[in-house]
């Protein structure tokens, strides 16, 4: 790494740690410097911010290196498309299969400054986004910064700018600030200190006014009610998790809650990720109505600008990303919570940024339509959507796991979280819940909800789904899972034993689904309702009737759940598996050695006992449960409710009839 490279990153990686200057690969910073490429020649470059890169966190792979002599010349020419810059711009590179340089790397290279910083800082845009914006921005920093009106990045930006050389530095409108200097750590230095200047000014144009109006909190369960209308609302076109955030509570609660929200966003390419405009919410007994209305206008804004749509692209999602909610904050969404959680920092910057303009300077003031469209449906910035990996196959789907911290429960929750589901893992092993939740999120999977308690509990099973509800918006899915071995002969099984079986093993299974379904309703998208039963329902054996019993009413279960949800699109249902021995607690407590003591074998032989009885003569693995599942969750099966799949090796006597 050379030292301006070195420089560059340790300057961007600190401009990345403060979101108050830019968020989630927002901005872009340079370095010129000389480099010895791969035939021992001097070569001047430029290393610049690649296209989505994010400088938080970022390194020397995120700035790749082009070649002076090949971008000066360009400044030469009157006109240049897009696909023209990229094209050309791509040509010199040094690395070829370096990632693609920002779209702003002209701009970069037509400014005579060894180093150059970009920001989209929050306090910039408040002294630019609204009716006085040259006027103001000039009052903050002086005469010594260039005013620049709103043009959409490319090769005119970059021209336009690059004539600006003797100025201090230039402003943006809707876009932020660029500084220079031919030190790395006084070009950082300036921009702090810009940044600051127009901080400082900001504050002291503020209107000295009182707090804004309190609305009353939104009780626990109109907001459960709230949650689930609005997510089946913005889950039409797929599913999305939701999130509250309180942050924005004051200014959601703000009264002139619809001219920060007409302001749209601070930063052009904040609306890549949130959407042009928020959504306010102001009457919940209408928000589902608010949200279709929210669709209906942005598909009518997309017709309007069709003769703008460059050729190969469709609409996007139109469903609010970011919804304000007054006695509560902003409910935001995402295929993750990590996305919603990211959606809500953006969003945070963005109406602060308005709610700053409104009180200091007037109307935050939005682009004109055609700019923001032709910004929303950029070829340019859409790709870096390109560059985002496929969603996982359960991106958006939240699903709840009984029974999850061992046996089959285990793998069916560690297969579901590697798909991308969003979890609520219930059990009553509360230190393996915590184990589990520790794997899957070390592993890079979602963090899931833990919900530690009895799930025969009427009181318990309500709290998992609104705790479900509450950290994800709703619920797509069950497995209902939880269960005991309960052995013994019919004469000699106790009462409190064969009640404790059908407690666990079939009222759990009943509590889930009557609590499932009314979530699932309220929701009005559907749902996938899934038990795991056992062999033993269709094929039981001498001295396990209690369990055999219970099993044959969760199927029972599972086909009146069928009969009664088919018509709100919720189906039923149920894993048949047999003789799951990894990471089981079911065989624990004598039963293993009963079952093998029924056979006439050996404890330890019993798992190859049972792997012989099958006509495959294969062991049961909790993966091959859980690859079952995962097809009964999923949109694969929407066809199949009331089905019973067998996953046990292959048991004549337990086939489904």
């Amino acid at each position: 790494m050379t030292e301006p490279l070195r420089q560059l990153v340790e300057r961007s990686n600190r401009i990345g740690d403060d979101d108050t200057l830019v968020v989630y690969g927002g901005g872009n910073t340079s370095a010129k410097g000389v480099l010895i490429d791969h035939l021992g020649r001097e070569q001047q470059v430029m290393w610049v911010k690649g296209s989505g890169a994010d400088m938080r966190g970022s390194t020397a792979g995120d700035y790749p290196a082009l070649r002076m002599d090949d971008l000066l010349p360009l400044r030469d020419r009157d006109q240049m498309s897009d696909e023209e810059m990229t094209d050309l711009v791509a040509r010199a590179l040094l690395d070829p299969g370096a990632r693609r340089p920002s779209i702003e790397t002209l701009l970069h290279a037509f400014l005579p400054f060894a180093h150059i910083d970009h920001v989209h800082a929050d306090a910039i845009c408040a002294l630019t986004n609204h009716a006085e914006g040259a006027r103001v921005t000039r009052e903050a920093l002086g005469e010594g910064f260039a005013y620049v009106d709103w043009i959409r990045p490319g090769f005119q930006l970059s021209r336009m700018v690059g004539e600006l050389a003797h100025y201090d530095g230039v402003v943006l409108a809707h876009h932020g600030l660029i500084t220079w200097a031919e030190d790395s750590d006084a070009c950082l230095a300036r921009t702090l200190a810009v940044v600051d200047q127009a901080r400082a000014f900001v504050r002291a144009n503020a209107i000295a006014a009182g707090p804004a109006p309190r609305h009353d909190d939104i009780p626990e369960e109109e907001l459960e009610r709230l949650l689930l209308e609005l997510r089946g609302a913005v889950s039409q076109a797929g599913r999305r998790v939701l999130r509250v955030d309180e942050r924005l509570r004051a200014i959601a609660d703000r009264a002139d809650l619809p001219v920060i929200v007409a302001g749209g966003v601070s930063s052009a390419d904040h609306m890549l990720r949130i959407k042009p405009f928020s959504l306010a919410i102001q009457d919940l007994g209408a928000a589902r109505g608010a949200v279709d209305s929210y669709a209906q206008d942005y598909l009518a804004y997309v017709e309007r600008q069709r003769a703008l749509m460059p050729d190969g692209f469709g609409p996007h999602d139109p469903m609010p990303k970011v919804m304000l909610v007054p006695g509560l904050g902003a409910i935001t969404t995402g295929s993750s919570s990590a996305e919603a959680a990211m959606v809500a920092d953006i969003a945070c910057h963005t109406h602060l940024v308005a709610a700053t303009i409104a009180d200091a300077f007037g109307a935050p003031q939005a682009l004109p339509e055609a700019e923001i469209f032709g910004f929303d449906y950029w070829p340019m910035e859409l790709y870096k959507l390109t560059l985002r990996p496929a969603p996982p196959r359960f991106a958006g789907h939240v699903f709840v796991v009984t029974g999850a911290a061992s046996g089959i429960g285990l793998g069916i929750s560690r297969y579901l979280a590697g798909l991308g589901a969003s979890l609520v893992l219930a059990d009553l092993d509360g230190d393996g819940l915590e184990r589990l939740g520790s794997e899957l999120t070390d592993a890079g999977c979602a963090r899931p909800q833990l919900a530690v308690g009895d799930q025969s509990d009427e009181a318990v099973v309500r709290a998992t789904i609104r705790a479900g509800i509450r950290a994800f918006g709703g619920i797509d899915g069950i497995v209902a899972n939880a269960g005991i071995g309960v052995g013994g002969t019919l004469d000699e099984l106790p009462v409190e034993k064969w009640e404790a079986g059908l407690r666990i093993n079939l009222t759990s299974a009943f509590l889930l689904t009557q609590q499932a379904i009314r979530a699932m309703k309220a929701q009005g998208i559907g749902g996938s309702l899934v038990y795991i039963a056992s062999k033993n329902a269709f094929g039981p054996g001498a001295g396990f009737g209690g369990y055999s019993v219970s099993k044959a009413g969760m199927i029972q279960l599972m086909r009146i759940a069928a009969i009664e949800g088919g018509k709100s699109g919720i189906r039923a249902n149920a894993v048949n598996p047999d003789a799951v021995f990894d990471n089981s607690l079911l065989w624990a407590g004598g039963i293993r050695e009963e079952r093998a003591a029924a056979h006439g074998i050996q404890p330890e032989e019993l798992e190859d006992f049972y792997a012989s009885r099958n006509l495959l003569n294969a062991r049961v693995r909790s993966l091959d449960v859980a690859q079952t599942v995962a097809y009964l969750l999923s949109a694969d099966s929407s066809r199949t409710s009331g089905a019973v799949i067998p996953v046990d090796g292959g048991v004549a006597a337990a086939f489904p009839r």
